[in-house]
């Protein structure tokens, strides 16, 4: 573990935080071990998020750090084909939300963890979700979303994913701020997911990884 690395995400050190990656990197520090670092320091900036002394502002620019890191060590990931895929998880924010710092946070979770992750982005409409479905074929959906309007965005996504004959085939999460398990039912998701780690949790527990 690079003590270093998580402190400077911590602290929202930008450039010093991307300098050690890319040192790591060059030291031939394998590229999950980075991972792992990031994942480290997220927590400590979604405690202080929560605990009120990180903001808004902080929480964007953690993501952007995590971004760039994940687009510095991917290519060497691919390097190490050793690298053992759990499944797959399809991801996205429905349809007239375009918030998107929480659905990063659990890609990049679920990417450390092991997962092929595809992200369709914000603001995406029901036949997207089903069209990728049949096209990348994951065992798991997340649905994520900020705003209330979100929650019949996510019930009609689910209800196309049903229609297309495609439902029994993918275990559904749906996650962000206002979603709570009424919400789950609502929409007629298999779970929900209070945050990033239960998401990984859930993903784990549905492809059978212990």
């Amino acid at each position: 573990m690079s003590e270093k690395l998580v402190t400077a995400i911590a602290e929202m050190e930008e450039k010093e935080a991307l300098a050690l990656a890319r040192e790591l990197l060059a030291g031939k520090t394998d590229p999950m071990a980075i991972l792992d670092d990031c994942r480290s320091a997220m927590e400590i900036v979604g405690q202080r998020y929560e605990a009120g002394t990180y903001f808004l502002p902080e929480l964007l620019m953690a993501g952007e750090m995590l971004t760039e890191i994940t687009e510095m060590v991917r290519p060497e990931m691919a390097k190490t084909q050793g690298v053992q895929r759990h499944g797959k998880v399809l991801i996205g924010t429905v349809k007239g939300d375009i918030h998107d710092i929480g659905k990063n946070i659990v890609t990049f979770m679920l990417d450390a963890n092991g997962f092929e992750v595809r992200d369709l982005g914000v603001d995406v409409p029901a036949e997207k979700f089903v069209e990728a479905i049949r096209e990348f074929q994951p065992q798991v959906v997340a649905l994520s979303g900020f705003l209330t309007l979100a929650f019949d965005a996510m019930k009609e996504t689910i209800a196309a994913i049903q229609a297309a004959g495609l439902r029994d085939g993918v275990k559904i999460m749906v996650g962000g701020g206002p979603v709570s398990e009424q919400v789950k039912s609502y929409t007629g998701a298999d779970a929900y997911g209070k945050d990033a780690i239960a998401g990984v949790s859930l993903t784990r527990q549905w492809v059978g990884v212990k």
